[in-house]
């Protein structure tokens, strides 16, 4: 079969009469490359550069150039700021109670701290850390630190355990103390990450308390003994009337 791009008078016949399509023009292998410097010269070499690079490079550029160096520069500062944040954390670290000062009360500015006392002795504690460590690598950019009680407070009673709390600034956002407040014996993951939502420790993309409809069904069972307790006294009042 014969090629409809060939260069043939018979060829030329067929497309004056438009059964065969233009001729494909070969394309200009300088005229592509020239494109293809063209837009590579529209980045920018700093847009390229790391950090040392153009402290090295400063005496090349312009004025204009400087300018947006400056903001660019920030820019990647930035990045780099937050990339060692978050490289920092994304683990639950065990410390003793001479640390306590230095991690958790003297942390990082604006950085959320979480603290678990707890005994080994305790389930319950033992639990809150399993969620803890879990937690710690979703939300690298908080703090997660976990100490014995004995450590920290001398004679602090097994009652008060598990007891988190959450510091930012060297302040306490927010406290749970005992069983009950950490979430009870079944305490479910997304349960204790709501909870430390709730105060500000981390961000979220729950989208509701995953308690929400257990807590519901407590509250209407509870409305509902109330209503028949309430029923129950009307009918024995009235029986004493009689």
């Amino acid at each position: 079969m014969q090629d409809p791009n060939e260069d043939t008078e018979w060829n030329e016949i067929l497309r004056d009469f438009g059964i065969l399509p233009p001729k494909e023009e070969p394309k200009d292998e300088i005229e592509e490359m020239v494109l293809r410097l063209q837009k590579e010269a529209m980045v920018k070499p700093y847009e390229k550069m790391t950090l040392a690079q153009l402290k090295e490079a400063e005496d090349e550029f312009d004025e204009e150039d400087m300018r947006a160096i400056e903001i660019y520069r920030e820019k990647r500062l930035q990045e780099w700021k937050a990339l060692k944040v978050k490289q920092k954390f994304g683990e639950l670290r065990e410390i003793s109670g001479n640390q306590y000062v230095n991690e958790v009360t003297n942390a990082e500015k604006d950085v959320s701290v979480i603290i678990h006392l707890y005994r080994s002795s305790i389930p319950m504690c033992l639990l809150v850390n399993q969620h803890l460590s879990l937690l710690a690598r979703k939300f690298p950019e908080t703090k997660f630190v976990k100490a014995i009680v004995n450590s920290c407070i001398q004679h602090y009673h097994d009652n008060c355990l598990p007891t988190i709390f959450v510091y930012k600034n060297g302040q306490i956002e927010g406290k749970f103390i005992g069983i009950i407040e950490c979430g009870g014996i079944n305490l479910k993951l997304e349960e204790l990450e709501w909870k430390l939502a709730e105060v500000g420790a981390i961000q979220t993309d729950l989208e509701e308390n995953p308690k929400k409809g257990i807590v519901d069904v407590m509250v209407s069972s509870i409305r509902n003994t109330s209503l028949y307790d309430d029923t129950n006294s009307s009918s024995s009042d009235n029986d004493d009337t009689k």
